[in-house]
Parts: structure tokens; C-alpha cells; sequence
């Protein structure tokens, strides 16, 4: 579990990061849209592990590795940004954040599913029709007395 003081540098690097990608490097991959899905710092605050989503790149690992390429100039961005923020500018670690395309996969899989309908004359449902959803006495009389324990 992050500490609240890692939690609180990762949503700034989150941030920063965020800005960056859309305003001062984009030219370096393509004008590609780069969102930063989440930040996971260390407890030294010296290794930020960065999750992005490239939302409809197909070549989602090449880009990755590109950016892996300039991550110094990237960390360099960052930087010039938090320096008077922080001691220490961490490492970045980049990785794909694949969940919408899992989601998306999973999504698809469900949709696929042969569900048939439940019917009221199914023979393994205990209820088959509406009587039998209330519980009745079977002697039929109240149950005030039963309620008071004689």
C-alpha cells in the first residue's frame, strides 16, 4: 500500500507527464494521443513506474518502444517542470496499459454467449409459478400465538 506522500507524487508526475506528452513532445511520436493511465512511485520517490494508454494506435509496442528511447528527454521535460517541487527526479519505467483492450475483449466474449431465457416452466426451478413464492401455513391458521413463543 503507497504511502500518502507517494500517492500524492505520483498524481503529480501523472499530471506533469500528461502535459507533456500532449504539448511538448508529441512531435516526437507522430502527434500520437498519449494518455497516462496511472503512476506508481517507489517508497524512495527515485523509480515512478508510468502506465500508458495509446487509445487507437495499432502499433502500440512500437510506439512503446519509442518512447522507451526518449525517456531521457522526456524525464528531462519533467524535470524543467517539478524541480523546485522535488529532490529527487525519478526514474521512469514506462509500460502499455492494455485494460481498455481488455475490457473491450471481454466484452466481446460475453456478447458471444448463448444465455437462454429462464421460463417459469422450468422443471429444475423450485418456484415454477407465482403461489409457491409465499409460504403458507399448512394448517392454514395464524401464526400470532406461534410469534409470541406458547
Amino acid at each position: 500500500m503507497e504511502s500518502k506522500r507517494q500517492q500524492k507524487f505520483a498524481r503529480l508526475i501523472q499530471k506533469e507527464l500528461a502535459e507533456i506528452f500532449q504539448r511538448d513532445v508529441s512531435h516526437l511520436f507522430q502527434s500520437t494521443y498519449i494518455s497516462v493511465s496511472g503512476v506508481a512511485v517507489s517508497p524512495d520517490l527515485g523509480v515512478a513506474k508510468v502506465h500508458l494508454s495509446l487509445l487507437l494506435n495499432p502499433k502500440g509496442r512500437d510506439l512503446l518502444n519509442e518512447i522507451k528511447v526518449n525517456t531521457k528527454t522526456i524525464r528531462h521535460e519533467l524535470a524543467k517542470r517539478i524541480k523546485n517541487q522535488v529532490r529527487v527526479i525519478p526514474e521512469l519505467i514506462f509500460y502499455l496499459d492494455d485494460t481498455a483492450e481488455y475490457a473491450a475483449k471481454m466484452d466481446k466474449i460475453i456478447s458471444e454467449l448463448d444465455i437462454p431465457s429462464e421460463s417459469k416452466e422450468d422443471p429444475t426451478n423450485p418456484f415454477r409459478n407465482e403461489e409457491d413464492y409465499y409460504l403458507s401455513d399448512e394448517d392454514g391458521e395464524d401464526d400470532e400465538e406461534d410469534a409470541d413463543g406458547r
